[in-house]
Order: C-alpha cells, then structure tokens, then sequence
C-alpha cells in the first residue's frame, strides 16, 4: 500500500456527500490528518477540508457552494457533449442579460461560479439547470415563447430548480453510504489506490444520476410543480406577467411530439402543469407586453 495519500483523494473526500453528519466529519477528518501526516498536504490545505467539511456537515442534502460549482460545471460537459451550442452571439446574450436578471430576483441570487445561460443548437424541446447554475434552453423550446414574459417564464422555471437544488438532490443516497463506508474502513491507514478507485467511481456514478434526471428521466412532478411555482415568483418580482408561464405551456402543448424525448416524456403534460398553476394564480389574461419588450424580443429571438 503506498505511504502517501494519492493527490486524487483530496478533492474526491472533499466532494463527498454526506448521509450521516457526524460520520462525515469523524471519516474526513481522520483522512485530512492521515494526509497531512503523510505529506500529502499542507496545513492551509487541511484547514480548508476541516472548514468544508464542517459547512456540509451542516446540511445532510446540499453540497458547500464550492462543490455544487464542480459539479455543475461536470454536468454540463455532458449536456453539451450531447447537444451543440448555438453559434448566435446577439441571442445568447440576450438570453443572458434576461436570465441574469431574473436570478437577482430569486432567493439564490449568486451562486460560487455564477449563473451563465446559453441556447442549445437542437429542435427538440427541453432546457437544463445544473448545480451551481448553467441553464440550458434548446431552440425547439424557445420557439414556444410568443414574448419575453413567456421567455422569462422559462429561465425562471430552471433558476427554480437551481434555487431548490434539485440536481443535488438526484443523487443516490447509496453511492454516499458506499463513499463513507470506505473512508470508514481506511481510517486507520492510508488509502491505496483500490480505495481511490472506489470513491472515484462513487463520484462518477453521483454526476452520472443527475445527468440522467436532466435528460432522460426528468425530475419529480412535485419537483416541477414547486419550479413552476419559484417561476411565477420571480416574474411578479421583476414586473413579468405570471400568464407568461401559461401562454408557453399552451403553445408548447401543440409542439410536443406524442413520445417524445423531450419535454413529453421528462415533464409533467403542459395541462397538468397548468391546472396546477391555476390553483394558485387563476386570473387568467393575454400576456400583453410593452411594445418596445416585443421588439427587443423579436430582434433577438426572431430568427431563432
């Protein structure tokens, strides 16, 4: 076995989720002191795990900020290893400065990394949030948009899910039981490159459920419903009209191709999602924008 913690180790022990709170902080500060002990690592360096390691220990569902960060940008790797950008710098900006906008007005208006938004170069119709806050919206959905209020319903759905961290919560419960079980069983002696393997493997698997909640099977319908919810929030805060949401949905319902794999199949049906709307916000109107709203939106989206 070798005498010094493999470098890989750190940032995988520090990534870590958590299922116990005090198991968390016996296993990875028994390994911070093993590798500082080592050589491995230095003391600012050990400080910075003990204080990480503390932050999570806090909350048995969230990730520190820090990590989300990591692991969001992971995500989206694969989001765009399987979807292709789209190669229009006055949308994509456009998208910016609105998506921007509406996150100052949620309850998580920064994230470590920072929310960046950008159109997916794809005719079906589907978006993604990840951890930390990369939204992705395909051009098929965006042409479910009829005006910026509709648009802003969108990026506000998916600022939703960032808020309510539902990515993070995609993540299995057993992948973090089998991680603390081998920094457990290690904690007397440094971990080998079997062990290294095993957490690296455990990591993997744990970007591997969010991605298949984002593209294949989609999250809960109460996930959703609570988004819609954040959505129609976030558009009264900043002046949009909430029956943007609404106006989308309906437009959206026409466009879904029945077995789909799309929003059809990861989403609630665009009826159910607007019922559940109405529950809550049922004065119903034509979404009627400024003119001078309009045209920015045509300018930038029309040829979308």
């Amino acid at each position: 076995m070798n005498k010094a913690l493999p470098p890989l180790a750190i940032p995988i022990i520090a990534a870590l989720l958590l299922s116990s709170c005090q198991t968390m902080e016996s296993a990875t500060s028994i390994a911070t002191v093993i590798a500082q002990g080592a050589g491995a690592i230095s003391e600012t360096q050990a400080e910075s795990i003990r204080k990480t390691t503390k932050a999570v220990a806090r909350s048995a569902e969230e990730f520190t900020p820090e990590q989300e960060y990591y692991v969001g940008r992971t995500v989206g790797a694969v989001v765009l290893s399987k979807y292709k950008a789209y190669d229009n710098g006055q949308a994509n900006r456009y998208l910016n400065v609105l998506g921007q906008t509406l996150a100052q007005a949620s309850d998580l208006p920064d994230t470590f990394g920072g929310y960046h938004f950008l159109i997916l170069d794809s005719d079906d119709i589907n978006a993604f949030a990840t951890p930390s806050g990369l939204i992705f919206a395909t051009r098929g959905l965006l042409r479910c948009c009829n005006s910026e209020d509709a648009l802003a319903a969108v990026l506000a759905h998916e600022i939703g899910h960032v808020q309510l961290r539902h990515g993070m919560q995609a993540i299995e419960k057993a992948r973090v039981t089998a991680a603390l079980t081998t920094l457990a069983a290690e904690s007397a002696k440094t971990l080998g490159s079997r062990e290294v393997a095993e957490l690296t493997k455990t990591f993997e698997g744990a970007i591997a459920d969010i991605t298949n909640t984002l593209i294949n099977k989609g999250y809960a319908r109460a996930q959703e419903y609570q988004a819609d919810q954040v959505s129609l929030t976030i558009l009264k805060r900043v002046g949009y009209s909430p029956n943007g949401l609404v106006e989308m949905l309906t437009l959206m319902k026409r466009n879904l191709r029945p077995g789909g794999v799309d929003f059809a199949k990861t989403h609630p049906s665009p009826d159910d999602r607007i019922a559940e709307i109405l529950k809550s916000s049922p004065r119903h109107a034509p979404v009627l924008p400024p003119p001078a709203r309009q045209k920015r939106f045509e300018q930038a989206m029309g040829k979308i």
